[in-house]
């Protein structure tokens, strides 16, 4: 079968030797170090993969930077879409059109950028009806942490008669499907990007009745500033976090997902204890079979499915290397998916 595969040598931390390539593998490589722990209570399937995707945390894995992959050599990819082949879980048949997101996929376990698969059943679900393989990749990841995101925001008690709501690295994948569903939604979207210029006419036609560059974002501010947001969503991190925490009303929520800009927050608790803002993290990997259906019902239903057609770019798995890279430079707008066998 045709597969990435990821050999490195890591040494306290440190990666030591990377060699990241397109391969023709046994099939037995599945069956190998990276498969899915043996638990008889939790069955693993053998998908057939149509469509992957590369997100940030697939670029950091290609592109031979730490802290995402716990094993070598490994098929790096976080999601997967596909037909299901063998299924030892009465949940699923053969044939049946399956997503998977995180799970330890790509990271710890063998992922979703090959022609083929074996994977706990555990956080595999069926694809809603009216989406797409395609589209369901292009969601993939991202979409499905901006849509978790959304729904904390709405927990907390966020809605669009509080106000602006931000979403920070908008023109990302995460940011990008954000927006787009906010907007649908009825929330006035100002949308933080570090390519307000070039990316500003992308980020209205989503939905952000405003667009602002990252600058004025990224430097240290007081600890408190001018109330300006009834909520954000932050992708960032770092110092754009810590300002938009200080530039949100009271009684206001901030998700927090992604650390692009650094895993620092150089913030004070002011925020918290003075207008009591609540920050909320968002992580993905492990959410239960429960919560991905609720998220992925509200994907089907709240994110203009057109939109995120016009803010996907399709490609082979020869060309992943190169995306990997323009990912880590921040070269990417949108969501990219991985034709599997093109």
């Amino acid at each position: 079968m045709k597969a990435i595969l990821i050999e490195q040598e890591v040494t306290k931390g440190q990666i030591l030797n990377h060699h990241a390539e397109v391969r023709n593998l046994p099939e037995d490589v599945l069956d190998g170090a990276a498969a899915p722990a043996a638990d008889a209570a939790v069955p693993a399937m053998t998908v057939d993969v149509l469509f992957s995707g590369v997100n940030y945390k697939d670029g950091l894995a290609v592109g031979g930077r730490p802290g995402v992959l716990r094993t070598s050599p490994i098929i790096p990819g976080i999601d997967l879409v596909g037909r299901v082949r063998e299924s030892a879980d009465p949940w699923f048949s053969p044939g049946d059109l399956v997503v998977l997101t995180g799970g330890g996929i790509g990271e710890s376990l063998n992922g979703g950028l090959a022609e083929r698969a074996r994977v706990s059943s555990e956080y595999l679900i069926l694809v809603p009806g009216g989406i797409t393989a395609r589209q369901a990749a292009a969601i993939g990841t991202a979409g499905f942490t901006a849509m978790l995101s959304v729904l904390t925001l709405e927990r907390e008690g966020v809605t669009p008669a509080d106000g602006p709501v931000v979403v920070t690295g908008a023109a990302g994948g995460v940011g990008s499907i954000a927006v787009a569903v906010l907007a649908k939604l009825g929330y006035e979207v100002t949308a933080l990007s570090g390519r307000a210029d070039s990316q500003g006419d992308y980020l209205r036609k989503l939905g952000a009745a405003n667009v602002i560059d990252r600058s004025d974002m990224d430097q240290p501010g007081p600890p408190l500033q001018k109330r300006r947001w009834g909520g954000g969503l932050d992708t960032v991190g770092s110092t754009v976090l810590a300002n938009v925490l200080a530039q949100t009303r009271d009684g206001g929520a901030v998700t927090t997902c992604g650390l692009t800009a650094g895993s620092d927050l150089p913030a004070t608790v002011m925020p918290f204890i003075l207008r009591g803002v609540t920050v909320a993290g968002v992580s993905s990997v492990y959410t239960s079979r429960s919560i991905r259906e609720i998220v992925w019902n509200r994907l089907a239903t709240d994110l203009d499915l057109s939109l995120l057609d016009s803010m996907t770019t399709e490609i082979g798995l020869d060309d992943v290397p190169q995306r990997a890279a323009e990912i880590l430079d921040g070269l990417v707008r949108g969501r990219t998916v991985v034709a599997i066998g093109r």
